[in-house]
This record gives C-alpha cells, structure tokens and sequence, in this order.
C-alpha cells in the first residue's frame, strides 16, 4: 500500500406478501414460474458496468472527504467497492498497544455498507505506517502483537471485509528478489507471512486473504519471488486467496507489455488476482489508452476479480501533480474515465459525477432480517431533484449466494445468475426526492457479504 508520501514506484421464509420465488439451479420450472431472460442494458457507470461483467470497481477513500458533497456524489454513483486509504494501517488502529480507534475507519465501512458496496481490507501487516512501540518490541512480544492486531481487526469487522491485505509489500525492489527489511521479517524471520495468513484466516474465515505488492505487473525478479512465496503456499495449504497488484504506472514506469500474461500466471496458481490501487499518470489519449490497457488485461483474466482506482479526483491523489485518476479537480469526467466505462460495456454519458445526478435516482442497501443460512435485502430508490417515471438498478451477490426470493420490483438476471437488474414492478412514477423500495432474499451458503449495487438509472 501506499502512504501519503511520493515515493519511487515503477433464503425461503413467508414474508406475507406475493413473493416471486427464483431458484437459481431449476426451481422455475418447478414452481411453475417463467423468468425474465436476458441481460440489462448497458450501463452508464463504472461499478454497475463492472458488476455486468461479474466484477467490482472500487477506489480508495478518506473519511476526512466524506463531508464533500461532490466527493460523496461521484462514490456513490461511480464505484461499488471501496479500499479506506489511510484508516485500516496499524498507526491509525493501534496507536498504543492494546488501545484501538475504529472511529474512522468505520465512518468509511458503515458509508459502504449503507450503499452495498464490497469492503477491501487495507492494511493487517505492513512495514509502514507502524506506531513507535511496535519497532521497540523484541521477538516473542512482536510475534503476539502482531497475531493480536489481526485477530482484533478481522474480528470487529468480521463478515463485513470481502477482501484483506494481510501482508503488504514485504518484498524488495531490484534484482534480488528477496525480502524486505522490517520489524517483522528482521525479527520473525521468513515465516512471519504464513503465520499472519493463518491467523487472519482464524480470525475471519470468510474474507479472501490477500498478499499485495507495487512493481510486481510483469515479470521480474520481485513479481517472480512472490509468485514462488504464492505457489509455495498453495501447494502447502497455507491460507491465501488472492494477490493484490498495486500497478502505478507512469512514463517512466510504464504498463509492461506482459501484464495481462503476468496476471494470468498468479491466476494458474488457483487464487484470485485484483488490481488494487491503480493510477496512471498523464493526461488524454495516451492515459485512456493505457487505462485501457489495463481494465482489457483484467478483463481477459477469468480470475481477475476487480479493480481499485486509487482515490476518486485528481486534486486528492498522492501523486496530484501527475493528473493520474479518471476524474479531474473538478470531478469532471477525463477521457480516461470514457475509455474505462467502454471497456467495461458501459455507455458514456451516463449518470454520475459531480452533480449527484440531478433529475436522476440513487440507490441505498439495508439488511432487514438475518437467518442461520438466509437474509433479507431491502433497496431504497429514490428521486433527485426531478421527478423520474422509472428506474433500474442491480444488485450483485457474492457466489455460493443465491437470490431465492424478491418482491416489489421486476428482476431479470445475467447468464451467471448473480447479477439481478431490478424495474418497477409496474407504476415507477416518482415524485422528486420521493423513494421506494424492493426486497430479496439471499441464501447465504457460508457468504456473508452484503449484495453490491449499481448506480439507479432513472427514465
């Protein structure tokens, strides 16, 4: 991970109401049902596009912006997953030992869930950002305030982080391929990654366990180290689910022309791959063509689960001055934003931005009811500022899950059947700043992660 400093970077139950019952695997036919076939129509954001794609598109966010109403707006109609930038590392956590702050951290996580975004994990154990009595600890007290930092962390969000960067960047750069000095692997030795995997799998068994590094997008000596650490594991059974790829580029440290081939070879390994915190510096075609670049390579990696922009404008960015986001100062779309969203599928010109969508629609996700195998969803849709006469939104769940129910709306589904694309079930009139709602039910089969939303598309 990054800090904020420049550094050199190459279920079914009665709910007494007419339900409308889907199973996934044949229960049409069985209940007599005919489903809505098809695909929605292409979408007008980034997150509902990715999501068409059965992926998430995500970026990093500080709890200090969430008061920016343009800040808020582009979130929320923008992106379906959200990486908190700075709240999650140790220093902010765990300033003294055994004392923990989740205040901030939780404005970010409880933001997310109010909108149904995913939640990645950022960051367990990491040689920055470390508060002092951490490097004064000798060995058997680092080995136990490391375990005790990821058992609390995991644990007060359990359930509710799809993904985490257990450990982050403990390679070097450069030719050696070895591994970098820091408390922990000075003091721990080499295991210290597969006892903070095994631990953070403890604390919280269903979030993906994530290695992630910077300078790791091709073949080199760094990425080729951590590929045999990631193979090493797998064929011991160490617990790792996915490798995080931070891909900052830049003239001088550019997209390799073997990125996707690179992502692929993690991939054959049997883990996921993300792409977590990429920005790319520069400005019009050339940035929207490596952009471009880079959503095409996920794309073509069946395993590429999702992908993270570091942060949401420019003015914002660690590296401002290198213009390397899709949305300007102003949160004005960029050409780099256009060439993403037709990557994805979408259409440009679409909702979102700045504005918060004016005459259009938002969306907003709350659990309702839980069970031991199932939960309720309900979705709020409510009119801008312009009364709309209707509206469709998605709500993608996380695979085991299965939508079994809903009611108030009219779904139809992807061919994965874990997209569903809600309309009005009937009437969609809305009055402006008027809402309603629909609800569902998820069979959780072990996954408990809340369903992620689209942007509302109003007519």
């Amino acid at each position: 991970m990054i800090n904020n400093l420049p550094r050199s970077r190459g279920s079914v139950r009665s709910h007494g109401r007419n339900l409308l019952v889907f199973g996934v695997v044949g229960a049409f036919v069985a209940a007599g049902l005919v489903a809505l076939a098809g695909t929605a129509s292409a979408a007008t954001t980034l997150g509902a596009s990715a999501a068409e794609r059965g992926r998430y598109f995500g970026t990093a966010v500080a709890a200090n912006r969430l008061n920016e109403s343009d800040y808020v707006n582009t979130l929320n109609a923008e992106f379906n997953s959200v990486t908190p930038e700075n709240e999650m590392k140790w220093d902010a956590l765990e300033p003294s030992q055994g004392s923990f702050n989740f205040g901030n951290a939780d404005r970010i996580t409880s933001h997310a869930q109010s909108r149904g975004m995913r939640i990645r994990g950022h960051t367990l154990v990491w040689h920055s950002q470390l508060p002092g009595w951490v490097s004064g600890l000798g060995t058997t007290q680092l080995r136990s305030a490391m375990n005790n930092h990821i058992t609390t962390v995991m644990r007060h969000w359990q359930g509710r982080i799809h993904s985490w960067d257990v450990v982050n960047e403990a390679f070097q750069d450069g030719g050696s391929g070895a591994r970098r000095s820091s408390p922990f692997q000075d003091r721990l030795g080499n295991g210290f990654i597969e006892e903070a995997f095994r631990t953070a799998r403890a604390a919280d068994p269903t979030a993906k366990l994530c290695y992630n590094d910077y300078n790791t997008d091709g073949a080199n000596a760094k990425s080729n180290a951590v590929f045999a650490m990631v193979q090493d594991f797998r064929n011991r059974g160490v617990p790792i689910d996915c490798v995080g790829f931070q891909s900052h580029f830049n003239a001088q440290s550019p997209v390799p022309s073997d990125y996707r081939q690179n992502l692929q070879r993690f991939a054959n390994l049997g883990v996921d791959v993300q792409i977590t915190e990429l920005d790319i510096e520069g400005s019009g075609t050339s940035q929207a063509n490596n952009y471009r670049t880079v959503v095409d390579a996920c794309l073509a990696v069946s395993r590429c689960t999702g992908i993270t922009v570091w942060g949401v404008t420019d003015k914002y960015s660690w590296r401002s001055g290198g213009t390397p986001l899709l949305f300007d100062g102003n949160y004005n779309k960029k050409a780099a934003y256009n060439s993403v969203l037709t990557a994805l599928g979408g259409t440009p010109g679409g909702g979102g931005g700045g504005g918060g969508g004016g005459g259009g629609c938002t969306v907003s996700y709350t659990e309702t009811q839980r069970w031991g195998d199932r939960f309720n969803g309900q979705v709020t849709v409510r009119a801008g500022s312009s009364a709309i006469n209707g509206w469709t939104t998605t709500v993608t769940v996380t695979p085991p899950q299965q939508v079994s129910a809903t009611w108030n709306g009219s779904p139809s589904w992807d061919t994965s059947g874990n997209v569903m694309t809600m309309r009005p079930n009937g009437n969609g009139n809305l009055a402006a700043g008027a809402s309603t709602t629909f609800g569902f039910t998820v069979m959780a089969n072990g996954t408990w992660s809340a369903p992620t939303l689209g942007s509302c598309t109003a007519s």
